[in-house]
């Protein structure tokens, strides 16, 4: 065999064996689209399910004195101070050791336990996720304050997430509502999803967390845990927000009580936020237009305060001064609640991109 048949043999291995391995990767994604496709969890939007109560209790609210509500988003314990995040412009995908998972809950833990709210909601609170190192984050914070009645409801449940290099992997995660008070019923009210197949399938299937509590005069007071979208194009957010209006106005129309709170990843229209310029190429929130809502409602979010970070780079060791803040997080409350105290607290994101907001309100009847 003379020198230029073996170089066409050569040749014609070489493209055999790349035809191959691309045959290869090709059935294995497909496979996992197949896999991901035939367990997909997925609810249809306004679809409701009951969940259930951990640590149930027979305390009654009375209607007398201020209600001390928090909203948090704990970022899965794993997006404190020393992470970035490849969604928000960073590099970092698994962003935090089981040590520092652990040492961020701790943290969050102390901070509710001194602020001591009646009603805490929380958002991004892992069960059983690679990124978090399978550590039960619902239950840490559920029996770290027992003799509050405690709801989880799934926002994020998939077995695995190829991408990026290194994937994610397996995530299953969502968000928790804490009450002082027994809940007669918690419902998780599924959420519009933008996207299409096949990238739902890898992605949040968002919702929102209500629960109902006896309230005097034979109302109740109706408590709505969320956390809206926020890498879609914007018809995602628009149409979650109309659901959640649709919500909050039915409930108020029937005079019941109604706090809902959490990440909304957007800002309310009202809201000042002046002191914190859009900066080119980084996340920037969407805006709810409250003059959509009925007059029944009012929205509340403290700007003095940032209550998130971007997470394009590290906060520690990074110029303060010039980072990216946002107003995301906040509360939408019925006209029948009178406000004592909103404030953002700065607790300046060591344990989580999120800052905690706190809410005080009394019943006006």
């Amino acid at each position: 065999m003379n020198t230029q048949v073996k170089k066409r043999s050569l040749a014609g291995t070489i493209l055999k064996t790349i035809l191959l391995i691309l045959l290869i990767v090709v059935a294995a994604a497909a496979a996992l689209i197949g896999y991901l496709t035939a367990t997909e969890y997925y609810p249809k939007a306004g679809e409701q399910e009951t969940v259930p109560v951990m640590h149930e209790n027979d305390s009654v609210l009375t209607g007398s004195g201020p209600l001390r509500i928090m909203t948090w988003n704990v970022g899965y314990g794993a997006l404190g101070d020393n992470a970035d995040f490849f969604m928000d412009g960073g590099s970092g995908v698994n962003t935090a050791t089981k040590d520092r998972v652990q040492e961020n809950v701790s943290s969050m833990l102390d901070v509710i336990e001194r602020e001591d709210p009646d009603i805490l909601f929380l958002q991004e609170v892992d069960l059983n996720s690679m990124r978090s190192h399978h550590t039960n984050e619902v239950q840490l914070f559920s029996d770290a304050f027992s003799g509050m009645e405690s709801a989880f409801a799934y926002n994020f449940k998939v077995p695995f997430i190829p991408y990026p290099i290194p994937p994610i992997g397996t995530v299953n995660s969502g968000i928790v509502t804490l009450s002082s008070w027994h809940q007669t019923q918690v419902l998780r009210e599924a959420l519009p999803c933008p996207f299409s197949w096949p990238i739902r399938v890898a992605n949040l299937k968002r919702c929102v967390l209500i629960s109902r509590i006896p309230a005097p005069d034979s109302k109740e007071l109706v408590l709505v845990n969320l956390h809206l979208e926020a890498y879609d194009s914007g018809e995602g957010k628009i149409a979650q927000t109309k659901q959640l209006r649709e919500l909050l106005e039915s409930e108020a129309g029937k005079g019941n009580y109604v706090i809902a709170g959490g990440d909304f990843n957007q800002v309310f229209s009202d809201t000042d936020i002046a002191k914190y310029p859009a900066q080119e190429g980084k996340w920037q929130a969407g805006e709810i237009d409250v003059n959509e809502f009925s007059s029944d409602l009012s929205f509340l979010m403290d700007s003095n305060v940032p209550t998130c970070r971007s997470l394009d780079q590290p906060y520690e060791g990074a110029d303060k001064e010039n980072f990216q803040y946002y107003v995301i997080d906040g509360f939408i409350v019925s006209s029948n609640l009178e406000v004592k105290r909103l404030e953002t607290l700065d607790e300046g994101f060591v344990s989580t991109d999120h800052n905690p907001v706190l809410l005080e309100v009394e019943m006006a009847g």
